[in-house]
């Protein structure tokens, strides 16, 4: 009778172990991964260099988590180390959620979208006028990065998502870098060059041109052969971007004001009504779409275009009918004023 007796009590004692095993592991996830003292959705910035007793002290302070020990036991399951960056924590969030994200680097991100055909001070000011980014856009006195002699035409406008607080200047250079991946991208296909241009330069030059003429990506190739086929018959490009960018001391955007005929004559060496040839430089910052419209431009023996009204332009092959097309667009402008 003892014998059977003891029987029952171990298998008792049994039963009571399993079911505070099972308590226990069920509090452990309430506490550890349920359980939040996160009453609102916060920013949270993890320096660099910062250690993990003084982040769960800082948590702590601002009341994202209740117990420092606890926090420091989540960062070690999570691999022992944290992330240095600006992340938001949702309100609800566990202690061994943050210690995830932080041992990630689940940093928050922003998207900037840089539109095809801006100009560097038009980039930098959009750039400057976004608070998601950190920094100015100029370098300090005696930096000479190729980041601090931007010229148009070397940054490459694209979506670009990065950690929310990058330095504008490491966003300026991360599009530097992408368009310098472009010409190296050409010279290692053999420099492949339409008659007459030479060089990348000349390349990203008209680029710049075309790209500021249309948004249309389909009217691209057409409006590059037609300044090819200027510049192979020796006629001066006459260019309304080009003046427009001598004008305004290289911003490239007169406000809304219209460009005059006597605009026309504005002594630059980016005046193409003025000057024949290509202008100097870019006047703008090109997308691919631009560029390999000039590397691989339509085949035709048009000489000129002028808007048709409808977002698009008309093509002539000669002079009477450019000025036919031209009168077609006045009538239409005079519509669109009544």
């Amino acid at each position: 009778m003892k014998k059977k007796k003891k029987f029952i009590l171990t298998n008792r004692y049994i039963k009571i172990i399993c079911y505070a095993i099972i308590i226990a592991v069920f509090a452990l996830i309430y506490v550890f991964g349920i359980r939040s003292t996160v009453k609102r959705n916060v920013v949270f910035n993890v320096t660099r260099g910062i250690s993990v007793s003084e982040v769960a002290s800082q948590l702590q302070a601002r009341e994202l988590i209740d117990s420092v020990p606890m926090f420091k036991i989540a960062v070690r399951a999570n691999g022992g180390r944290i992330q240095s960056g600006q992340y938001d924590i949702p309100s609800g969030t566990s202690v061994w959620k943050i210690a995830n994200m932080f041992a990630n680097g689940d940093i928050a991100t922003t998207t900037v979208v840089v539109p095809e055909g801006l100009t560097v001070k038009q980039i930098k000011e959009q750039l400057m006028a976004d608070n998601s980014l950190t920094g100015d856009v100029e370098c300090g006195a005696g930096t000479d990065l190729p980041v601090c002699n931007l010229q148009d035409g070397d940054l490459f406008p694209d979506t670009y998502r990065v950690a929310r607080g990058t330095s504008r200047l490491a966003l300026l250079d991360l599009m530097r870098k992408k368009m310098s991946d472009l010409e190296n991208k050409w010279e290692k296909t053999g420099h492949i060059t339409p008659k007459p241009l030479k060089s990348w330069n000349e390349i990203v030059t008209l680029a710049s041109i075309v790209q500021k003429e249309t948004s249309k990506k389909s009217e691209m190739p057409i409006i590059a052969s037609v300044y090819l086929n200027r510049l192979r018959e020796n006629m001066r490009l006459q260019a309304d971007p080009t003046v427009v960018y001598a004008l305004t001391n290289r911003l490239g955007d007169m406000h809304g004001a219209p460009l005059l005929r006597e605009n026309l004559k504005i002594e630059s060496p980016y005046n193409t009504y003025i000057n024949y040839g290509l202008p100097p430089a870019p006047i703008a910052n090109v997308g691919v779409d631009a560029i390999y419209a000039v590397l691989q431009p339509a085949d035709t023996n048009y000489l000129f275009f002028v808007a048709d009204g409808k977002g698009g332009h008309k093509f002539a092959r000669t002079y009477e009918e450019h000025m036919k097309n031209h009168a077609d667009w006045r009538e239409i402008k005079k519509e669109l004023n009544k």
